[in-house]
C-alpha cells in the first residue's frame, strides 16, 4: 500500500516541522510544508498530496484564511482531503466548511491530539472520505443559543448521542464508547433522527452530514 501523501501549512515553523517529523516516523510521506495558504491552489495541482493539513489563522490577516483555503481546495479539487489543525474553534466557519466540502474534511483542535497515532488515523479516515470533528467544535455548536432550539425535543442521553453521532461515530462505536448495545444505539439514533426531522441512513458520513447540516441551520437562525 502506497505511503499517504500530506501537504502542511502552518505558520509556525517548529509546529510544522514537529507534525512532519512525526508524520514520517509513521510512514507519512510529507510533500510539501508552507508558510501560508496564498497561491495554494496550483501547489495542490502540482504535489497531488491526498490530505491538506492546514492551520487556521495564518498570514496576511491571521483570521480564517486557513478555512478559506480549505474551502477553495475542496471545490477546486474534492478528491483531495483536507484536515484544518487549529487552536482556536470558529464555530460558523468550521460547521459551514464540512457542510460544502461533503466529504473528505477534517476539524481538529491541536491541543487535544495527545498522539500522533491519532493524528495518522485522523489523515487516514479524511484520506478515505470520512469526517473528522473535535468533540469541542461539536459542543460548542450545540451550545449556541438559539431562539427555538430543535434540540430542547432530545433527552439527556440522546444529545450525548447525537454528539458522537455528530464527530463521525458509527452506531457500533458509539455503543462501545457508552458501555451498551448496538441495537440501543440504534433506537437512540432512530429516534433522534425522527425527532429532528432528518433522513435515518446507516452511512455514517451522511449521518454527520445531516447532523451539521442541521446544527448549522441552528446556529444560522440565532445569529
Amino acid at each position: 500500500m502506497a505511503a499517504l501523501r500530506v501537504m502542511l501549512v502552518d505558520d509556525a515553523p517548529l509546529v510544522r516541522e514537529g507534525i512532519a517529523r512525526l508524520l514520517r516516523d509513521d510512514g507519512v510521506d510529507v510533500v510539501a510544508q508552507r508558510a501560508d495558504a496564498i497561491g495554494i491552489l496550483p501547489v495542490v495541482e502540482q504535489d497531488r498530496p491526498d490530505v491538506v493539513i492546514l492551520d487556521v489563522r495564518m498570514p496576511p490577516t491571521h483570521t480564517t484564511e486557513g478555512l478559506q483555503a480549505a474551502v477553495e481546495i475542496k471545490e477546486q479539487h474534492p478528491d483531495v482531503g483536507v484536515l484544518v489543525l487549529s487552536q482556536y474553534v470558529e464555530t460558523h466557519h468550521a460547521v459551514d466548511l464540512l457542510i460544502r466540502a461533503r466529504r473528505g474534511v477534517g476539524y481538529l483542535l491541536k491541543e487535544r491530539i495527545t498522539a500522533h497515532a491519532d493524528l495518522v488515523a485522523a489523515i487516514t479516515r479524511v484520506a478515505d472520505g470520512g469526517t473528522v470533528i473535535d468533540p469541542e467544535v461539536v459542543r460548542n455548536v450545540l451550545e449556541t443559543p438559539r431562539q427555538s432550539d430543535p434540540l430542547d425535543r432530545l433527552t439527556e442521553r440522546e444529545r450525548e448521542v447525537l454528539a458522537l453521532v455528530a464527530e463521525g461515530h458509527s452506531n457500533a462505536s458509539i455503543a462501545e464508547l457508552l458501555v451498551t448495545s448496538g441495537r440501543t444505539i440504534e433506537t437512540h439514533t432512530n429516534r433522534i433522527f425522527a425527532k429532528l426531522d432528518l433522513e435515518v441512513t446507516s452511512t455514517t458520513h451522511r449521518r454527520v452530514l445531516a447532523v451539521l447540516a442541521h446544527l448549522r441551520a441552528g446556529v444560522t437562525s440565532a445569529s
